[in-house]
């Protein structure tokens, strides 16, 4: 008889330390468990999978990457890599029957917490083997990328040093790739892109996606002259099956020329698909709620307007009773808040601004009724008048009952024909740390909200991409405030570089970084939310060892 002793604690970081699966143990089951597992510890995550959307299909657009990693992950073998996605047409709907169509959120990623276990315990082994294995399920790059070069288009050479790469193609790839080892914890990848004419002109940016398996995206819309495209990428080598529902003012949209229903994303691939094909007539503001049945994919939808530009709109924060959207710029000269409570209940709200000296309520909105299932939409006219702030959406009411929302801003900068468009999602806290990368020597800001109590952050600065030295600041936010800034740059540094942000103490913090670049007198601009990295996760400590014998005498 052979007996083989395999700890708790050893099983639970092969399975948990890997962005993007699903959770091991659900709430009620750790605590029911309390007894035979210790104190959680925090432990570096072994692999990150990211995608980022097809940048531009415009012929006078130029688009510009940044990669990083912070020093600090495990272990001295690894890489991160991206490599090109192939582009699908979006194909009919996949059989019901066959699929199991799914109407909620729940439904969703129920169908897809076993697969998402057994993805992890692949990622896990892959991420112990000798040669590091920076493609995706342990795959050569070649076949990770589902193209026959097995060339990269961006990888990192070591943590704490960014990576930079440009093009002007009109035809440029989605891409996907992923990140183990020390490269793994905090791997973010900034997109860029600067369309010099046209519809969506000016500064379109965001930060590459985590594949997950639902999203919600308030601030959407298909009214005439704008082109809301969800982009849809799947990262791994099974097809994702996808349903696309859409949120109006009156409650979920008829279908229009598709149903949204059953889109398959084919391995390594991505699948634009226009919202307005989804409504029989245009509407104004909706919102997107992206379910993957099977499979999982990185969602991100690309918003061009002939009048006010466009910008990538990220997912808002998961569903909860109180948002924080960081970051609304100093000049802004228009804000239209977005809200759905996706639930059965109505939601009141307070609405309140943490500027640079403490919450206010803005004249006429300092509070909002939100139907249960239909968007409701406010314009937040005179919310800025000089100075930067945060929407901090919370409970009209304290109590534990209260409902869920989503929620995004859409920001104006400029005036006439000369107007920008960028969004604010609501973002979820920086628990630890959170990096943005592609930030320019002149035209960044860092937006850093605490609107709770007062807290301590630290701000690092990497080289630059082209050389120089990391340089760091330490910053104190009161309570209920709102601090922008220029955030430090390298010392000596040239090209692009990274700014990291820790919080040390205090409250919570939320976080968005803000590029600007004026082009023909167009304010050009765009904001990327900065939620906690995922570096790490909870892994219970082992309380006792378990034996699994093995009868093999």
């Amino acid at each position: 008889m052979n007996r083989t002793v395999l700890s708790v604690g050893a099983v639970a970081v092969a399975l948990a330390a890997v962005t993007g699966v699903a959770a091991l143990t659900a709430p009620e089951e750790a605590a029911s468990s309390a007894e035979s597992v210790g104190t959680a510890a925090r432990k570096p995550v072994e692999r990150s999978t990211l995608v980022c959307p097809s940048p531009s299909t415009s012929d006078v657009a130029e688009t510009a990457y940044e990669a990083f990693t912070p020093k600090g992950g495990p272990g001295k073998k690894g890489s991160a890599a991206l490599y090109a996605a192939e582009r699908a047409d979006p194909q009919d709907p996949a059989d019901g029957e066959e699929n199991g169509e799914s109407d909620s959120e729940e439904s969703g990623k129920d169908k897809n917490q076993d697969k998402n276990q057994d993805d992890a315990k692949d990622d896990a082994k892959d991420g112990d083997s000798e040669d590091g294995g920076g493609s995706e399920g342990g795959a050569s790059g070649e076949d990770a990328a589902g193209k026959g070069n097995g060339k990269p288009f961006l990888s990192l050479s070591s943590p704490g040093t960014p990576v930079a790469a440009e093009t002007d193609d009109s035809e440029a790839p989605a891409l996907t790739g992923t990140a183990d080892g020390p490269f793994a914890p905090g791997w973010t990848v900034q997109q860029t892109t600067t369309v010099a004419a046209g519809a969506g002109r000016g500064l379109q940016g965001t930060s590459c996606s985590v594949p997950d398996t639902s999203f919600w995206f308030p601030g959407a819309g298909t009214a005439e002259g704008r082109q809301d495209h969800v982009h849809l990428t799947n990262p791994d080598s099974t097809p994702a099956v996808v349903d696309l529902e859409l949120y109006g003012k009156e409650g979920k949209e008829k279908a229009g020329q598709g149903s949204g229903k059953g889109i398959t994303v084919p391995p390594h691939a991505t699948v634009p698909v226009l919202l307005s094909t989804l409504t029989p007539e245009p509407v104004t503001n909706v919102t997107l709620h992206v379910i993957a049945r099977s499979g999982r994919v990185g969602a991100l939808i690309q918003s061009s307007d002939r009048k006010l530009g466009g910008d990538w709109l990220a997912p808002s924060a998961d569903p909860g009773p109180g948002q924080v959207l960081p970051g609304i710029p100093e000049d802004a000269t228009a804000v239209r808040l977005s809200v759905l409570a996706p639930g059965g209940a109505d939601a009141d709200l307070k609405v309140q601004l943490a500027g640079k000296s403490g919450r206010i309520s803005p004249a006429g909105h300092e509070s909002l009724h939100v139907k249960a299932g239909m968007v409701t939409t406010v314009d937040l006219k005179g919310l800025i008048k000089g100075e930067a702030g945060s929407l901090v959406l919370s409970p009209a009411e304290d109590g534990d009952d209260a409902p869920d929302v989503v929620a995004a801003a859409r920001v104006l900068r400029g005036k006439g024909s000369k107007q920008e468009t960028a969004f604010i999602p609501a973002t979820a806290p920086v628990q630890k740390r959170a990096t943005a990368a592609g930030n320019t020597a002149s035209g960044t800001t860092l937006a850093l909200a605490a609107p709770e109590g007062g807290a301590k952050v630290r701000v690092t600065a990497s080289p630059g991409s082209g050389g120089g030295s990391p340089k760091s600041t330490t910053v104190t936010l009161k309570g209920h405030t709102t601090k922008a800034f220029t955030p430090p740059r390298p010392a000596d540094g040239k090209g692009g570089y990274a700014v990291t942000v820790e919080r040390l103490s205090g409250g919570p913090v939320y976080a968005s970084r803000t590029l600007e670049h004026e082009q023909s007198g167009v304010p050009g601009f765009t904001v990327q939310t900065l939620p906690d990295d995922r570096s790490t996760v909870a892994v219970p400590e082992s309380a006792q060892d378990l034996s699994v014998l093995n009868d093999d005498e």
